[in-house]
């Protein structure tokens, strides 16, 4: 019996040491938002890089929207601090035609292949029957075309493809560390799409977006809410939905439905062996929190995949035991408060 006593006494030790640890790191809980630092300093300098396309608008009506999002992209940009650069927008070169200009761009950013890279695809997509193609201004490119000139990136890589037919790109795309979003479910919804219309709002910093209430959007958060606003979309309408986004993001390529989700999880858990959809998308947002952006982008990957390894963790409980799991869980706890406590920017 007293050796049962103190094994209970040992979890409920553990049990106290990771509540003072939840304090620190309430926002990977979900309980309420993250510390915001006693003494507020300027952000740290992020070095994520987001590339804008605008593809060939078709109707002067649809290159009116496309622009407008465009500029909605550009002035969530300069909100947070990051590097945007467009393609598409200015003045078309016959000589060097977008397909090439976004080759060319591609690779003068690959010189620094682990810096965090967005690339965002607004315009027209269509499918032949055995193609996707993303349209330019000049030739089109299609999904294995853009996944060759990706291949040296080794950071992190987000591709928020709001054309219609491009749910070809996220199996042509996905990889390890890289969250990938498209309007549509099949190359076969080949009409106009509204979902980046919704979306560019949304990781501009809309706080109806902001789901977990942590004071910003994460992509999964924008995804989640923009497919909400399209499917309202097409009931107030009374039309018959034409598009049906899907993220990716544990590098299998198969997308997932925004109704697989409850809140900001999925609603079931995976296979076993498999991640779960949206662990890393969660983590990825343009419009960072005060809590958030005192940190470099360093103690920011750390601590993101720490949080994955407590995601994991959580899926062994049983297999575990209370003490092994609890024991586990304080030592990640321990390492994430320590990212936010610690002085050294490098850490």
């Amino acid at each position: 019996m007293r050796k049962n006593r103190d094994k209970g006494k040992g979890t409920r030790d553990r049990m106290g040491t990771i509540g003072a640890c939840l304090v620190t790191v309430c926002a990977l809980l979900g309980v309420v938002s993250p510390l915001i630092a006693q003494t507020k300093q300027e952000p740290e300098a992020r070095e994520l890089r987001v590339l804008i396309v605008m593809g060939a608008q078709g109707t002067e009506e649809y290159g009116k929207r496309y622009r407008e999002e465009v500029q909605l992209w550009e002035d969530a940009c300069k909100k947070a601090g990051v590097e945007a650069q467009t393609i598409g927008v200015a003045a078309e070169q016959k000589e060097k035609p977008d397909a090439m200009l976004l080759q060319e761009t591609l690779k003068a950013l690959s010189a620094k292949p682990t810096q965090p890279l967005w690339l965002v695809l607004i315009g027209h997509g269509t499918f032949d029957g055995r193609d996707a193609r993303f349209n330019l201004r000049g030739p089109d490119i299609m999904a294995p075309e853009l996944a060759g000139w990706l291949k040296p990136f080794s950071g992190q890589v987000a591709c928020i493809q709001t054309a219609s037919a491009s749910a070809p790109f996220l199996k042509a795309l996905a990889g390890p560390n890289r969250v990938l979003i498209s309007a549509t479910k099949s190359a076969d919804e080949v009409f106009y799409t509204r979902f980046g219309q919704f979306f560019v709002k949304a990781i501009g910093g809309s706080e109806e977006a902001d789901l977990d209430r942590d004071h910003q959007v994460s992509l999964l958060e924008a995804f989640l809410w923009s497919s909400k606003q399209v499917d309202r979309f097409f009931e107030t309408e009374q039309r018959l939905a034409t598009e049906h986004a899907l993220i990716e993001d544990n590098g299998d390529g198969i997308g997932t439905r925004a109704q697989a989700f409850l809140g900001v999880r999925l609603a079931e858990a995976p296979p076993e062996g498999k991640t779960a959809e949206g662990l890393v998308a969660r983590q990825w947002a343009l419009l960072l929190s005060d809590a958030d952006a005192q940190l470099t982008d360093t103690q920011r990957t750390k601590r993101d995949a720490l949080e994955r390894e407590v995601e994991a963790l959580k899926g062994k409980r049983k297999e575990l035991g209370d003490e092994a799991y609890y024991t586990k869980l304080e030592a990640l706890m321990l390492e994430i408060s320590r990212i936010y406590e610690s002085p050294d920017k490098d850490t």
